[in-house]
């Protein structure tokens, strides 16, 4: 039963039923035929006064039962008749007493093999029913059979139309991966000299970069097919679902070689194990055990390339990434502005734009976008020039959707009165100025007071002119002066603070700890580290982790050192501000009046600051 599969549940079932039938009809044939027009089943006392009145005639005797014809017209038009037959002797004491009886058919052969047979075939048609439903819920859409199959999808080598033409922003990956499309195109040329290609290729990065599109680039580019399997496919409800699939993908894939296996979100499979006794057992150390053993147990030279993805490495066990499993690690990062003006380029080809859009300045807006945050940008422009019923897809457009990706939406609806208006206006005002007074901060792009978002009442956008992957001391305290500009701001104009500054201070907050504990920029507690230090994304990341542990005399002076740099940071705010105060208030009055101020706006006003 546990190998039946769906197709022969679909032809059983109604040979079943039918026998169910045919034993229910042997089982009560004088109840069928005596629900038939032809007979009327009658008493044994009016059989016996109708035969004493000669009103009955051609009688069919056997040991249970009388069969006879009337011999006069009925009113229900009967012609015949059946009873069943009361002994002798007892029909005749029983006629005596003049009342009528009969006697109940004696349950036939067919009744007892039915009570019998009954209950166990329909106990068998429930089963295979529950079973069957079971199979449909876990997505085993080809039968029980189909359990220890492997689910991967597979793309003969004319269904991969994507090439690393695609792909745009990961230079340094693809060049990485052309080796393994040149090995799949000659192995034979790799082989001369005695080298073999790692048997498993790991893409790490951030969620959103590309790392399964540049999977299926390679397998575009080297024309061969192409496994793509998720990890969570492999783990199931049953133990040794799991290592069963993974057996089956490595057979198919052999059969299939020069190919490429594509495992994605493979931190879902091969999570650290436990290392508890007994652990072996569970569904998911199992399967990866058996992928262990697969990595182990063929040879590259058969033409399997072993691909797979995550964004979550640290929390892989570190026997998958020794030498001889995935033993290449390639970093698909968060593009670079070059890589973002290249991908943007990818995608606005399916759109369409007007030709004077500025890429570079769009691509200098969306630091720290992945491929598809730029996917969706270009998606979200297209939107808005829709609703818009524009012909062509403007800047302004763009830019719309990039405060609508990083404030949110705007809130039209949300209206506040005069005073916190003022105090918005203010507040924002005073990040601007901030940002135009000390030098070498990101240009202010746009200074809004439309609330958007869940908690943003107002936002200032800055535009960095270049990707930044190191900040020094000066730029991190220069980061939290601006970020107190809004509060500073109020308690200058208003001399009372209020909760708007909430969000600048978790920020400001965590900028300080990070400048004492993890960048050992205190000069009272020196180059020491007391934080994690974790980088996901590059190599090592396994062996990188530290802990400290802090005294009680450590984490009081850590905590008067964040205090004294954001307390230092806050009066530098307002002493910048105080001589900006005029250019301030000038700009929070235009703040009110027009409610979202662009770059044009800001530059008249940068005219009037004073620098610090």
């Amino acid at each position: 039963m546990a190998k039946l599969e769906e197709s022969q549940f679909k032809k059983i079932s109604p040979n079943i039923f039918l026998i169910f039938l045919l034993l229910l009809y042997f089982a009560w044939p004088n109840k069928f035929s005596q629900t038939n027009s032809k007979w009327l089943q009658i008493p044994y006392s009016e059989f016996q006064k109708l035969l004493a009145e000669k009103k009955i005639d051609e009688l069919n005797i056997s040991d249970k039962n009388i069969r006879g014809k009337f011999t006069y017209q009925r009113t229900d038009k009967k012609v015949y008749f059946t009873t069943n037959r009361i002994e002798p002797e007892l029909a005749k004491d029983l006629a005596k007493s003049e009342v009528t009886y009969s006697r109940d058919a004696t349950s036939n052969i067919f009744e007892g093999i039915l009570a019998w047979v009954f209950p166990i075939i329909l106990f068998y048609l429930f089963w295979v029913y529950l079973i069957k439903k079971s199979v449909d819920k876990g997505g085993f859409t080809g039968g029980l059979m189909s359990i220890g199959k492997s689910r991967a999808k597979l793309y003969v080598e004319t269904d991969v139309k994507i090439t690393f033409s695609d792909v745009a922003g990961v230079e340094e990956a693809k060049a990485e991966l052309r080796e393994v499309v040149d090995f799949l195109k000659n192995p034979e040329e790799y082989g001369r000299l005695g080298a073999r290609m790692p048997r498993g290729i790991l893409l790490i990065g951030p969620p959103g970069t590309g790392k399964t599109l540049l999977a299926k680039s390679v397998a575009g580019e080297a024309q061969v097919p192409f496994f793509s399997i998720s990890g969570s496919e492999f783990v199931e409800l049953f133990v040794g679902v799991g290592a069963a699939r993974v057996r089956d993908l490595f057979v198919q894939a052999k059969t299939k070689a020069p190919c490429i296996v594509f495992i994605d979100e493979l931190d879902s499979l091969g999570k650290t194990r436990s290392g508890i006794v007994g652990g072996g057992l569970d569904e998911k150390e199992q399967t990866l055990n058996q992928l262990l053993a697969e990595l182990d147990g063929f040879d590259t030279a058969s033409g399997v390339v072993i691909l797979a993805a995550t964004n979550r490495p640290e929390t892989l066990d570190p026997a998958l990434l020794r030498s001889g499993r995935f033993d290449r690690q390639v970093l698909v990062d968060k593009p670079d502005k070059a890589g973002r003006i290249e991908i943007l380029k990818v995608h606005i080809k399916k759109i369409k734009i007007d030709p004077n859009i500025n890429l570079e300045h769009l691509a200098a807006l969306t630091s720290g976008f992945t491929g598809a945050d730029l996917a969706n940008l270009v998606n979200e422009a297209a939107l808005t020039a829709t609703r818009k019923h524009s012909a062509l897809i403007t800047e302004d457009d763009f830019t719309m959707a990039i405060e609508r990706i990083v404030a949110g939406l705007e809130k039209k609806n949300r209206i506040f009165n005069a005073k916190e208006k003022q105090v918005i206006a203010f507040h924002e005002m005073g990040h601007t100025i901030l940002a135009i007074a000390i030098p070498g901060n990101d240009k202010v792009h746009k200074v809004s007071i439309i609330s958007r978002g869940i908690g943003s009442l107002g936002y200032t956008i800055q535009r960095p002119s270049e990707d930044r992957y190191i900040m020094t001391k000066k730029e991190l305290l220069n980061k939290i002066v601006v970020l107190l500009g809004g509060r500073a701001a109020e308690l200058l104009i208003f001399n009372e603070l209020s909760t708007g500054a909430a969000d600048d201070l978790v920020k400001v907050t965590n900028i300080a700890e990070e400048i004492v504990t993890k960048f050992g920029m205190s000069e009272n507690l020196g180059p020491v580290v007391f934080e994690e230090q974790n980088n996901p994304y590059m190599q090592g990341m396994m062996q990188n982790n530290l802990h400290r542990l802090r005294s009680e005399d450590a984490a009081k002076m850590i905590d008067i050192e964040m205090r004294n740099i954001i307390e230092d940071s806050f009066q530098k705010a307002i002493a910048i501000l105080s001589k900006n105060r005029a250019t301030l208030e000038v700009g929070a009055k235009l703040l009110l009046e027009k409610e979202t101020l662009v770059e044009e706006d800001i530059n008249h006003l940068a005219s009037t600051v004073i620098h610090n």
